[in-house]
């Protein structure tokens, strides 16, 4: 786990450049807003959160950690300390946005 990783990347899909920047300039105690997309069947709404950011970890997932190595599926994570002193933690996706705050 670091704070800066070298890259972020998605499994499948492709972050916006000026997102991946940001998310790479976070340093440890920075404030941070998380906006993200939620879907459920035709339904769609944004949940925002908001806390001190504390790192950018990988996330393995999936069966395929436990056979294949090279078939493993990493997801990018976002921790951070919400304002009641809750550890959390949202997974990035292509809809993902965070920002300082």
């Amino acid at each position: 786990m670091t704070t800066h990783p070298d890259k972020i990347v998605l499994p499948t899909r492709r972050l916006d450049p000026q997102q991946v920047e940001l998310l790479r300039s976070l340093n440890s105690g920075d404030a941070i807003k998380v906006v993200q997309t939620v879907r459920v069947g035709s339904r769609k709404w944004e949940a925002v959160a908001t806390g001190t950011f504390r790192e950018i970890a990988y996330l393995k997932t999936g069966i395929t950690t436990d056979r294949v190595r090279e078939d493993d599926v990493v997801v990018p994570l976002v921790r951070f300390t919400k304002p009641n002193g809750e550890l959390s933690s949202i997974s990035v996706d292509e809809n993902t946005k965070v920002s300082r705050v």
